[in-house]
């Protein structure tokens, strides 16, 4: 074979001539001859599945073509909810729309509907148009529509699920999953027990020689660390460890990953990454709206337990990790969880901790209801929509530097944002009237929704006096890069049917964010009530009163 550009092959350099559309149909042509990295299943206790594809005409030194599933099939119970109507769905046809998933792939739907498959079919179709992140491709929606089948019925329903079994072998038949299945369950956290439990029950979980079988939970996983223990025990009586992927979607956006880019791959970063140069860390995770019709499941999870223990936990650990010895699951975990387990509470709650409750104002133009108010909430309700927490990493990169973590509903804007606030110069030379609009030094990684990165310091301002101010640079994924980002749930659900573990946590994790937030969580429960604040401010004063005592004060996003 010719060599072309820079070694790689003509073949390639060829392709590399060829629209977008045309790559992603000779991917999708291709998927079921691609490597398919990660794909080995580990089947309950006894069987282990070693499936691997590779492509003889692609050069190992191309990184142009993405890795795309193998022969699969994906399960999604409680198919009718919000979550699957407005992310999931979409999800699985932008993927095959960029060529990701292999022809043969299969959607199934089981929920509590009196559906056909091409009622089934109608619902996706509708979701896909409204939702989907790449245009509308008939001849990718027909091919994707041949593979979708719909199960009715109760999670306790044994017919239902034998249902299933058959139309999964069925689809085997037909389609050439070769007994390959994700489970995702996007229902209620009290049914994940029942569905693990049907899925061993009718022998779906265990998968034929040579395939693999995987369970996908969303959170929150419990509501307290005896919970999450209790529910890691069932679900691993069904699914061994490996098999069992906690969605965290936060960590399948494109900053979040890049965040280990910038420290990792930069050496201007890392060497001033710590408590010499580091005055303390900020990690806000803001939205502009209430509950809206989620009152059954919020009131009693609240905002502490809805965000802090997951997403915000994890974003501080991969700000304070140490370098992983490599990019991949057990490594990563190896890391975060040394940061987990090396945080430490403040002794006094009351002076480092706050919640609060939104109360009704005018945002954005309209006059919106207080927390109190809402349809479905109890008026004596003690439920944080707001909650602002201190923490200390008690290691030798971080001794001494405060992590804030806040998250709220109904705040000035949506934002999710990890600011890293840097010590001020130990001496300047300048008087103060030329700095007193100076700062602090600030690295800011904007997670959604204008992702990229900003960095501020001091600059001279243009004229004859020495006058010091803020200025930022700022990198936007948007306007560096010719491609779109891609969802979350995209690099998820591909990362599932890979078997990629590096951007889902594991029970381990879990646990551990539930031992940081149970003894806050406990001692709210005995401790007054929730502030109020005002819908489209940044919080009750009491967050602000915190930071002040340490001389510091809220970032505005």
């Amino acid at each position: 074979m010719s060599e072309g550009i820079e070694g790689i092959p003509q073949t390639a350099e060829q392709e590399t001539k060829g629209t977008k559309e045309e790559k992603e149909a000779l991917a999708a042509q291709e998927a079921a001859g691609v490597e398919q990295s990660g794909v080995s299943g580990h089947a309950p206790r006894t069987e282990h599945a070693d499936t691997h594809f590779e492509n003889p005409l692609r050069d190992a030194r191309d990184r142009r073509l993405p890795k795309i599933a193998g022969p699969s099939g994906l399960v999604i119970f409680g198919v009718t909810g919000d979550l699957s109507r407005k992310k999931l769905m979409p999800a699985v046809y932008d993927l095959a729309n960029r060529g990701l998933l292999p022809p043969g792939f299969s959607l199934v739907g089981f929920a509590r509907r009196d559906w056909e498959d091409q009622d089934f079919a109608q619902v996706v179709h509708d979701a896909v148009r409204e939702h989907a992140r790449t245009p509308f491709r008939e001849e990718v929606w027909q091919q994707l529509a041949e593979g979708m089948r719909f199960i009715p019925g109760d999670f306790d329903d044994d017919t239902a699920f034998k249902q299933l079994r058959s139309a999964i072998e069925e689809l085997d038949a037909s389609r050439g999953t070769s007994g390959n299945y994700a489970f995702y369950l996007s229902v209620p956290p009290k049914f994940f027990p029942k569905v693990v439990q049907q899925l061993k029950k009718h022998k779906l979980a265990a998968a034929p020689e040579g395939s693999w079988r995987r369970a996908v939970i969303e959170k929150p996983f419990g509501h307290d660390l005896t919970s999450a223990e209790e529910l890691n025990r069932i679900v691993h009586d069904v699914f061994d460890p490996e098999q069992v992927f906690r969605i965290d979607h936060y960590l399948g956006k494109e900053t979040v990953q890049n965040l280990l880019a910038l420290r990792f791959a930069n050496q201007m970063f890392e060497p001033i990454w710590n408590r010499s140069y580091v005055d303390h860390v900020q990690i806000t995770m803001a939205e502009d709206i209430g509950i809206g019709g989620r009152a059954g499941y919020y009131d009693g999870i609240g905002a502490a337990r809805d965000v802090i223990q997951n997403h915000l936990l994890q974003l501080m650990a991969l700000t304070a990790m140490e370098e992983p010895a490599a990019f991949d699951a057990p490594s990563l975990l190896t890391e975060k969880l040394k940061v987990l387990k090396a945080v430490r509470l403040p002794q006094d709650l009351g002076a480092n901790t706050v919640r609060g409750q939104y109360a009704a104002a005018w945002q954005g133009g309209a006059k919106v209801r207080g927390y109190l108010e809402e349809d479905g909430i109890d008026p004596s309700s003690t439920t944080d929509t707001y909650a602002a927490i201190r923490l200390q990493v008690d290691n030798r990169r971080w001794a001494g530097v405060p992590f804030y973590l806040r998250t709220g509903k109904r705040l000035g804007r949506r934002v999710t944002e990890i600011a890293v606030v840097f010590q001020r110069a130990p001496h300047s030379p300048f008087d103060s009237s030329a700095t007193e609009e100076l700062g602090s030094n600030a690295i800011v990684i904007r997670v959604q929704p204008d992702e990229g990165m900003t960095v501020r310091f001091g600059s001279k301002v243009p004229g004859t006096s020495m006058e010091i101010r803020d200025v930022t640079m700022d990198f936007a994924y948007g306007e560096s890069f010719t491609e779109s980002s891609p969802e979350a749930y995209e690099r998820l659900i591909l990362d599932v049917l890979l078997g990629d573990a590096n951007l889902f946590p594991r029970h381990q994790e879990v646990e551990e964010s539930w031992k940081i937030l149970d003894p806050i969580e406990q001692y709210w429960a005995t401790h007054g009530r929730p502030a109020q604040y005002t819908s489209g401010s940044w919080g009750p004063g009491e967050a602000d009163e915190m930071l002040a005592r340490d001389g510091r004060s809220w970032r505005r996003p």
